[in-house]
């Protein structure tokens, strides 16, 4: 019934209703997640209809040097999540990018991506969706209509028989409070949102606001050509490096499964104190001023290489929060005063709504929170969960992998081949990870969205049944059991089974250390195999052995514990 409605009603109120509407998706978005979305519509059979408002895909990744409402990433943007774990399940990146790739070469991903798997023709550039609503029979057919402008600004409808919105969640600027005399203040005020490059802040006086991988990112920048450059802080943060032991990728270290498996058995307090000791080994973030209250797993960590050098040069300056502007100047929570100011720029992070829908009605926001069963599933659309918010999380690790399981989930429940909890358990799940995520994280409108990469990805993976499982593989496969358990949990794994099986899964694995090491190694042209035991992503043989002891021993303790 969903999708075999067919309707002609061409001149009154401009509705245009495909015949084909059978299977036919809206899309809302070509950037990242729009471009995965497309391609798990076009693996279950459905059509995609992307709707794009620029002449482009890659939405923040295709850098934009004029100003517009739309998101752009700054013009020295790197990703801060290593190639191989910000790359697409089933689309491993080439050897020759860099590890963590600049924005011009995640484009050039993306593009390849769109490419590949043949995701032009689906899309409709210039064409703005300026609202999304229930059609009028919705309860009876299940159906959207999509009201749009294309580039001749004339204003069509079409209806569709499921919406996915991919336009992610960094589009509108998150302003403070205004603080006492900021609008008497002569200087220049903007938002990190408007930034694009160093342009015009040669030897000008700059406040940064705010700590986050925006405000890092841009004092460190400006630290080179303006004059004087103050980063505010009024929590701190835990400052990470791309880079780990070795100069191996801190992500690929990080993110393994035995690692999460011993987080489990091992108290918060002290997995936050052996991470606390690592960062502070590299610089004391209290003898530079950065030292927060909270513990490193209680907020979004800030990524920055160079931001403790930039302090030890004293190009940036740490200041406590601003107290009140002055015509010129701005005085600081510690007394101290900042003359002749000429730029202030206010990295403070978004905030998200979707007036797009209904006018905001069907998902209401309130100070950056909403109900979403998943982050992906509205609660009154429970009866087809037809229309998903893709990619509306803020991870701790990459965003593209978890944009991509997501359409995965979506499209497995609209095909029929899983079932989703009714309503009444979505509120309880929506409640419990609120619940949780307020004992966790300090109160913030950042950390309303956050979820840890690997919880998160094998939570949606087992309800699709893709969640990698090593014990599988300890018979049949010793070397992916062994990538599986100590090496990197790369997107890959998740296609080793489940909807959508990928061949070339198992030797994407596999190879994620000779595509890690090539960027590198072949400036000198070293032997491959002597780098690669310098430069081992996979712990030892012998480490291995006592990690699989030790996780023996503890199940064994259980199973006795239990007897």
């Amino acid at each position: 019934m969903l999708f075999t409605l067919s309707i002609e009603y061409l001149k009154k109120g401009h509705i245009v209703i495909s015949r084909k509407m059978k299977k036919k998706v809206a899309i809302i978005g070509a950037g990242a997640s729009g471009l995965t979305s497309s391609r798990h519509a076009i693996l279950n059979n459905y059509t995609p209809v992307i709707f794009e408002s620029n002449n482009s895909i890659g939405g923040l990744w295709k850098y934009k040097p004029e100003e517009s409402e739309d998101a752009s990433v700054m013009k020295t943007t790197v990703i801060n999540t290593s190639k191989e774990m910000t790359a697409f399940s089933d689309f491993p990146p080439s050897k020759m990018l860099a590890n963590f790739m600049h924005n011009s070469e995640m484009y050039k991903y993306l593009e390849a991506y769109a490419n590949e798997y043949d995701l032009i023709k689906y899309i409709k550039f210039n064409h703005k969706v300026q609202s999304i609503r229930r059609h009028e029979n919705y309860d009876i057919n299940g159906n959207w209509i999509v009201t749009y402008t294309n580039g001749s600004e004339e204003t069509k409808s079409e209806i569709f028989g499921a919406v996915l919105l991919c336009t992610g969640h960094h589009k509108i600027p998150n302003w403070p409070e205004p603080f006492p005399g900021q609008d008497k203040f002569r200087g220049k005020i903007t938002h990190a949102h408007s930034y694009k490059d160093h342009r015009g802040y040669e030897d000008k006086v700059v406040v940064v606001v705010g700590v986050g991988n925006s405000g890092g990112d841009i004092a460190v920048e400006l630290s080179r050509i303006s004059k004087s450059v103050n980063l505010v802080t009024r929590r701190g943060t835990w400052v990470f490096n791309r880079i780990f032991d070795y100069g191996k990728p801190f992500d690929l270290v990080l993110n393994r499964r035995y690692i999460f498996s011993l987080k489990k058995y091992v108290p918060e307090w002290l997995t936050n104190s052996v991470v606390e000791s690592k960062l502070t080994k590299r610089f004391d973030h209290k003898i530079y001023g950065l030292q927060p209250k909270h513990r490193v797993f209680n907020a979004h960590p800030t990524v920055n290489d160079e931001l403790p050098n930039r302090l030890a040069c004293g190009t940036i300056k740490i200041k406590p929060n601003i107290k009140c502007f002055g015509e010129t100047s701005i005085t600081f929570e510690d007394g101290t005063i900042l003359q002749n100011v000429d730029e202030v720029i206010f990295c403070t992070g978004y905030s998200f709504e979707f007036k797009i829908i209904e006018e905001g009605q069907l998902i209401p926001v309130i100070e950056n929170q909403c109900d979403l069963y998943k982050y992906i599933y509205p609660l009154e659309t429970t009866n087809y969960n037809n229309l998903a918010i893709i990619g509306l999380v803020q991870p701790y690790g990459s965003i593209m992998p978890i944009s991509e399981i997501q359409a995965r989930l979506f499209f497995e429940g609209l095909s029929g081949r899983i079932s989703l909890p009714n309503k009444d358990e979505m509120i309880a799940d929506v409640k419990e990870k609120k619940s949780l995520m307020s004992q966790r994280y300090y109160k913030s409108k950042r950390h309303t969205i956050q979820v840890d990469y690997m919880d998160y990805m094998d939570e949606i993976a087992e309800m699709i049944k893709c969640k990698p499982n090593p014990i599988d593989y300890i018979f049949l496969d010793f070397k992916l059991f062994s990538s599986l358990l100590f090496g990197p949990n790369a997107p890959y794994a998740y296609r080793l089974k489940g909807p959508h099986p990928w061949k070339g899964a198992r030797d994407a694995l596999l190879t994620i250390e000779e595509r890690t090491i090539h960027p590198t190694y072949s400036a000198r042209k070293m032997d491959i195999n002597e780098c690669s035991r310098k430069f081992n992503l996979f712990i030892s043989s012998s480490e291995q052995m006592s990690v699989f002891l030790f996780i023996s021993c503890l199940v064994l303790i259980f199973v006795l514990l239990l007897s």
